[in-house]
């Protein structure tokens, strides 16, 4: 077995047997990994950590070549994310963040600008104050680094330039033009506003898009659209924050 070393954010964890712990970890180097921590109940401090949820750690585990499940020999605080746990709202989007990490991507798949976004919410979360786009902001550009962007360029369905009336498709994955509304019947209006919105937070560092002036109009919209879009095109219903503290 080889021995590895890295940093991951604790996605959930459960029980094994009397003693040990396994966790799910989002890394830097691996995506989200499961390690098992044996004796992690029974010794509480034999590893340099509370193993809270959404805590970031460096880890040293043992990648075991035929199994997804490596031993874990050292697991060390970096961050307690303390500034989240005291406001229930901050809470709730940490969850939200940590569900989407668990539920929506690849065992084993790195994906350095997606660790990279989720610790920068995380820490965003702790420190600072605009909670209403943190999660908008961390859907947007999730989307964008998994490769399930909405094309809102052109039409994405003959690339031309939308110049009066479109529609947001899901099935076809972005915007239709007023010449191809009939490919989808089920494609819905979008305020121009929102596209705007959802292409600035694209291009943009986190600074910038945090800064960005949306009205409660286009924040309505613009979680109801990324939720619909993720569920539609990842296959999956996306857990709710209530769901995810309950289960852990």
């Amino acid at each position: 077995m080889a021995i590895h070393k890295t940093e991951g954010i604790i996605l959930n964890t459960q029980n094994f047997r009397q003693t040990s712990l396994i966790i799910n970890f989002y890394t830097r180097d691996f995506g989200k990994l499961s390690g098992l921590l044996k004796g992690a109940r029974e010794e509480l401090g034999k590893f340099g950590s509370n193993l809270d949820l959404f805590s970031l750690n460096e880890i040293v585990f043992y990648k075991k070549n035929q199994s997804k499940l490596h031993l874990v020999s050292q697991c060390d605080l970096k961050k307690d994310f303390r500034g989240i746990k005291k406001d229930l709202e901050k809470v709730k989007k940490a969850f939200s963040i940590v569900g989407l990490l668990t539920s929506l991507t690849v065992e084993e798949d790195k994906n350095e600008e997606i660790f990279n976004l989720a610790l920068s919410c995380l820490e965003q979360l702790e420190n600072g104050s605009r909670l209403d786009r943190i999660l908008i902001i961390f859907k947007i550009k999730f989307l964008d680094y998994c490769g399930f962007k909405p094309h809102l360029d052109s039409c994405v369905s003959c690339n031309n330039r939308i110049i009066s009336q479109a529609r947001l498709s899901f099935k076809f994955g972005g915007l239709l033009c007023e010449d191809c509304l009939n490919k989808d019947i089920k494609s819905r209006n979008i305020f121009r506003g929102t596209v705007a919105s959802i292409l600035y937070i694209e291009k943009n560092n986190f600074d910038s898009v945090l800064r960005l002036g949306i009205n409660h109009e286009i924040m309505r919209e613009l979680n109801q659209v990324l939720d619909a879009f993720l569920e539609f095109h990842l296959d999956k219903k996306l857990p709710e924050s209530s769901e995810i503290m309950i289960g852990t």
